[in-house]
């Protein structure tokens, strides 16, 4: 990036949200949770009933325990977004509301918890719950404001219903912006290493240093353990009809969207990244006699990892189109479809298609993008928020907290 490219985008600057733990955050939401599969529908009404944009609803279906779900409700809690907290369960599940609404507390978050069986029952808990709700929006208009730019920002990438414009395309301006953003200071995050399946040396490579490159080498190895024992790699029957014959094409053009600078590490999920840079996401579930989870089941899984891990906005890159938005962190949906952007404009934030076309560099609309993100930083709502689409999904899973290295022949004896 050139001396005058980097001096405009260092110049994009916003008011954000202060925060007690230093990050700030680009939205002041007050966020309700279900604890429980049963708690779901008053979590739900609260949110529907106190009729606000800045209110949304994140859950977990599951009454047992798992630790990666645990891990990824906390994760919310503590992100930049949330503003305020309200935990809802119905009182015989694991997953304690008053634990989630504690948390919040230490995070100087305003947060409340319920038990609808103690509340007696639906209609009561949704009355107290709006209540609580509105107290809480009242309550955060006091948050200070701050200044934000681009070396502030945590920005996530994932791909989604990808054509043979995403790998010529729409990954590649958010490698180009990406790269952009790691110049300045900031912090990108992309996943999906089952979608690097063929690439191991180009991403070892890539490695800012040994120990980089080790955890690089491990995670791949894990995916393709991963793939092989499912019998299955991540290409769909849409992949095809979009103009991708296999994998290793698919590959090359998922991997472009990680830009072209130094991967400092990989993160596990929930997993904030420790310092700015480019940070490769692992996502795919480690070895557990229960068979726990499965990669990437849907996009908003997907999402909802590169959000647990503090990004403040969302990338969605889609050749063939998509309608999904974010829980927490606005979701921007890009393609390098023009046909597929004329065609979904009501729900695609951002066409990448005039770099096929020839009419704009990838440097160009790199720069738009970036203008893009700015915009929706300062609270400008992308196409998803604007519709009400603030899907999540957290499923059973096994992560361990760090990578696992295979053990040797003469280790196993």
């Amino acid at each position: 990036m050139n001396e005058e490219g980097r001096m405009k985008l260092a110049d994009l600057l916003w008011k954000g949200y202060k925060r007690k733990n230093g990050i700030p955050g680009i939205r002041n939401r007050v966020l309700v949770i279900y604890t429980v599969k049963c708690s779901e529908f008053v979590a739900q009404k609260i949110v529907e009933k106190s009729d606000h944009p800045e209110v949304e609803l994140a859950g977990f279906d599951g009454c047992t325990d798992n630790q990666y779900a645990v891990d990824m409700l906390i994760s919310l809690i503590r992100h930049p977004n949330v503003g305020a907290v309200l935990a809802v369960g119905l009182g015989c599940e694991y997953i304690q509301p008053e634990w989630l609404a504690e948390i919040a507390k230490k995070e100087g978050k305003p947060s409340h918890w319920m038990f609808i069986q103690q509340e007696g029952g639906t209609r009561p808990a949704i009355e107290k719950g709006v209540a609580w709700v509105a107290g809480a929006l009242e309550e955060l208009q006091a948050v200070p404001r701050v200044e934000m730019g681009m070396k502030d920002l945590v920005i996530g990438a994932e791909c989604g219903g990808s054509d043979y414009t995403s790998g010529l395309a729409g990954n590649v301006v958010v490698g180009r912006f990406f790269d952009k953003l790691v110049d300045l200071g900031g912090t990108a995050i992309f996943e999906e290493i089952v979608e690097a399946i063929g690439l191991d040396q180009l991403l070892i490579g890539r490695g800012a240093d040994k120990k980089a490159a080790e955890e690089i080498r491990l995670t791949y190895d894990k995916a393709l353990d991963y793939c092989k024992s499912v019998r299955q790699y991540s290409v769909s029957p849409g992949n095809f009809a979009g103009g991708l014959s296999t994998i290793e094409e698919k590959s090359m053009g998922a991997v472009i969207k990680s830009g072209s600078r130094p991967i400092q590490g990989v993160i596990k999920v929930s997993q904030p990244p420790p310092y700015n840079g480019l940070w490769l996401l692992d996502s795919t579930p480690d070895p557990h006699w229960m068979q726990f989870g499965i990669t990437n089941p849907n996009d908003n899984e997907g999402l909802m990892d590169l959000v647990s891990c503090g990004a403040h906005i969302v990338f969605l890159v889609t050749g063939r189109g998509s309608v999904v938005g974010s829980a927490v962190a606005p979701c921007i949906k890009i393609t390098g479809n023009h046909e597929t952007f004329q065609r979904m404009q009501e729900d695609m934030d951002f066409d990448a298609g005039p770099i096929l076309s020839g009419e704009q560099s990838q440097d160009e609309m790199a720069e738009r993008l970036a203008e893009y993100v700015a915009a929706a930083a300062s609270g400008t709502l992308t196409k998803s928020e604007a519709l009400g689409h603030r899907e999540f999904y957290i499923p059973y899973k096994y992560q361990e907290k760090q990578l696992l290295r295979k053990k040797s022949c003469e280790e196993a004896v």
